[in-house]
């Protein structure tokens, strides 16, 4: 019940008018938001590198509500490619294609994440769309297929267990040689749409490992670019460890050698397994989100991890 208020919560205008004012809230938010400004975020991917792991880079601001706010986020990430270009960061870059227009206008979410696309193509940098809540879905793999077609072959896409069709959409996108990202999923969906039981979603979690492991070996057990540019096929984002032990299990029962096969995790959470992990000799990649566009991501967050509400409870009741 917590999870989907918090869900919901995440985009309501009127909470987000109400908790981005509180200040405890922000530095709340610090511990999973690298900064509002890019050179912050920056600092946090060279903190990461020097520790051996890669990042993700993701300005945060989804769900723009005009052409300009969708145009200006796309100058922002052709910004953000070029400042990772060089090889002081091991990085690459997600993003979400409302940020770039999708709920406006699906040509114009289009265009702007072909301009993205052909930024990073010519920089040898892959870029990830993020998947969204279920009513984005098809649009979000029509735009990566469109794309694909044209030529474009630094896109990946994310797969989220807790939906019914991800096993189909896992199948075929792995036949085509797709760079997926597995999560487990972040959004309130219907019953109709996604597994309501969290037993039901980690047992397909395991499946779709299963499938994106043995995709990896079919395709030649690729690792990660040395520059961090580029991720290996597979890429397991969780921080349940008993699903990361799985797919460590797994992996060593086919015999996919370890750096062909990627574990991601957020920005701020089990900064111990992450280090833990790259000891173990995983490559590692972290999501570090920033931009001033924080609520939505924090809810969210706070929905995975509801302890931390007693944190905002305690200090709003101190106020």
């Amino acid at each position: 019940m917590l999870r989907a208020i918090l869900i919901y919560l995440s985009k309501a205008r009127w909470s987000r008018q109400l908790v981005t004012g509180w200040r405890f809230a922000r530095r709340a938010a610090a511990r999973f938001v690298a900064g509002d400004t890019l050179e912050e975020a920056l600092g946090a991917i060279r903190t990461l590198n020097a520790l051996g792991m890669n990042a993700t880079l993701d300005h945060l601001g989804e769900n723009v509500t005009n052409a300009e706010e969708a145009l200006r986020a796309t100058d922002d990430y052709i910004l953000l490619l070029n400042k990772i270009q060089s090889p002081e960061y091991r990085a690459n870059i997600s993003l979400k294609l409302t940020q770039l227009g999708l709920a406006l206008d699906f040509d114009m979410a289009l265009s702007n994440m072909r301009c993205i696309a052909r930024q990073g193509a010519s920089l040898g940098t892959f870029l990830r769309i993020d998947m969204e809540d279920s009513p984005t879905v098809d649009r979000t793999l029509q735009i990566y297929r469109a794309l694909r077609e044209e030529g474009s072959k630094n896109i990946g896409l994310v797969i989220q267990s807790y939906l019914y069709r991800s096993r189909e959409d896992m199948a075929a996108l792995l036949a085509e040689g797709v760079r997926i990202r597995l999560v487990k999923g972040a959004y309130k969906e219907p019953a109709d749409v996604a597994f309501p039981r969290k037993a039901d979603v980690d047992s397909c979690f395991d499946d779709l490992t299963r499938m994106a492991i043995d995709a990896a070996l079919d395709f030649g057990s690729e690792p990660a670019t040395v520059d961090g540019k580029v991720p290996p096929l597979t890429a397991i984002a969780s921080h349940d460890e008993k699903r990361i032990d799985y797919a460590r299990w797994y992996a060593e029962t086919v015999g996919l050698p370890k750096p062909a096969l990627e574990f991601q995790m957020l920005h701020g959470i089990r900064t111990d397994l992450q280090r833990q992990l790259t000891r173990d000799g995983y490559p590692v990649r972290v999501y570090v989100p920033y931009g001033t566009e924080w609520y939505p991501y924090f809810m969210r967050r706070l929905a995975e991890r509801p302890a931390n509400v007693w944190f905002l409870l305690s200090n709003l009741l101190r106020r």
